[in-house]
């Protein structure tokens, strides 16, 4: 991937969510589009991002039982998302059920532990391990499902490509030096990310809170 910036967009408003990606679209490798604006804009809002030229991180998390996982996967082909995420913690069967219900041209990516999630977090929903062991774990089973890879925090990136030579693997809640963290606990820079093995580097308010998006997307890729 020559670049491996997605850029994050997470607003409800359409017209600035294309107006943002337009921005910075010659600085970036793609879209991450999640919850909050498929929730807004559903399959019209895609559609009209993706006119842009650029490829769409559907990042949805899907999870809930192996049946149900696959139809949505089959009712999402027709935006043809060059990755779509599920949560790894739905087990194996509904991890092979969504990869054989995913388009050809679909990277399905399991989620392992969210990067707003430390030791203590775990913990209280009764994950006795630590996030490092977690994420190994999960990303076993994700590659026993025959999932293309994973996302993680850019702190598990490096062991989980070392074990997983040919996976793909997804890191978000990235903060070039400097940044604030906001609600991320788990953070690496872009470029100690990218140098562990990451394929993908979802960057957001860093980008889209900056004054000049395009400017910040452009030093960002010149770190890396």
């Amino acid at each position: 991937m020559s670049n491996p910036v997605y850029v994050a967009i997470d607003t409800p408003d359409l017209d600035h969510a294309v107006k943002l990606a337009k921005s910075v679209k010659n600085h970036i490798g793609g879209v991450k589009l999640g919850l909050e604006f498929f929730c807004a804009n559903g399959h019209h809002g895609v559609h009209e991002v993706a006119k842009l030229g650029l490829p769409i991180f559907l990042d949805l998390k899907l999870h809930d039982i192996p049946n149900t996982v696959a139809k949505a996967v089959q009712a999402l082909n027709g935006l043809a998302p060059a990755i779509l995420t599920i949560h790894a913690s739905g087990g194996r069967a509904m991890m092979e059920d969504a990869k054989a219900a995913a388009g050809t041209n679909t990277k399905v990516v399991a989620v392992t532990v969210l990067t707003s999630l430390d030791d203590h977090d775990l913990s209280r929903v009764g994950v006795a391990d630590d996030p490092h062991n977690q994420v190994e774990r999960l990303a076993d089973l994700a590659r026993e499902a025959g999932l293309d890879g994973i996302v993680c925090s850019g702190q598990e990136v490096k062991a989980a490509h070392k074990a997983w030579k040919n996976g793909f693997f997804i890191v978000p809640g990235l903060r070039p030096a400097g940044s604030k963290t906001g609600d991320q606990k788990r953070i690496v820079t872009p470029r100690q990310a990218r140098d562990d093995g990451a394929s993908v580097l979802v960057i957001g308010r860093p980008i889209t809170a900056a004054e000049v998006p395009d400017d910040a997307a452009r030093a960002i890729v010149g770190t890396l």
